[in-house]
């Protein structure tokens, strides 16, 4: 079972990585890059901090979210164990932040399916994915 939990660990970590890199630069799909781009205009308008003074301008609200999903993607699925827990732990706050946005925003909840599903799969590595502790030679 600790095989699958890796694989399942390494594959999300890979997903998230190639989803910040697609929201970083066109290289990949300039198509979806510009999408992603116009997206992000309406998400900022409704951040979550907005309510307290802090608008994030949306070209830099982009970068932000495609780094932390770069580097945290590529901790999950390589990082040491530590780093491991902290990054999805960063990602399963992105991922409520995508789903809180997609719900503000009126969104058909089929487009809040696949954060909800990455949220899931992060929960469930969270739960059950670490290695069980090692047992005391001398009990």
């Amino acid at each position: 079972m600790a095989a699958a939990f890796t694989a399942l660990r390494v594959l999300l970590g890979l997903f998230f990585l190639l989803t910040g890199a697609v929201k970083l630069s066109d290289q990949l799909s300039a198509d979806l890059h510009r999408h992603m781009k116009s997206q992000f205009v309406r998400f900022a308008d409704v951040f979550p901090l907005k309510e307290f003074g802090f608008a994030p301008e949306p070209g830099r609200y982009l970068e932000v979210v495609g780094w932390v999903e770069v580097v945290a993607g590529l901790l999950l699925a390589f990082g040491p164990q530590l780093l491991q827990e902290i990054s999805n732990f960063i990602l399963s706050v992105i991922m409520i932040g995508a789903i809180y946005t997609l719900l503000v925003l009126r969104e058909p909840l089929a487009i809040c399916a696949p954060a909800t599903l990455c949220l899931g799969l992060l929960l469930l590595l969270n739960i059950r994915g670490h290695a069980a502790p090692p047992k005391p030679k001398f009990e």
